[in-house]
């Protein structure tokens, strides 16, 4: 697989239930995100949370 990167993040695939998709797709709304957004706020919070990720980053 290539390593394509578009602006300053790299993509790849990602597998999901149709239901947990929809709630995804339900929260991002409610939060005026767009699904992709809100999947990059879900993982850089959990990162947050089980100190991953420093907190000034």
């Amino acid at each position: 697989m290539s390593e394509k990167q578009t602006g300053k993040g790299k993509g790849f695939l990602l597998r999901i239930e149709p239901e947990m998709m929809a709630e995804v797709e339900r929260w991002a709304a409610q939060e005026f995100r767009s699904v992709n957004g809100q999947l990059q706020w879900i993982i850089a919070d959990a990162l947050r949370r089980y100190k991953r990720k420093a907190k000034d980053s």
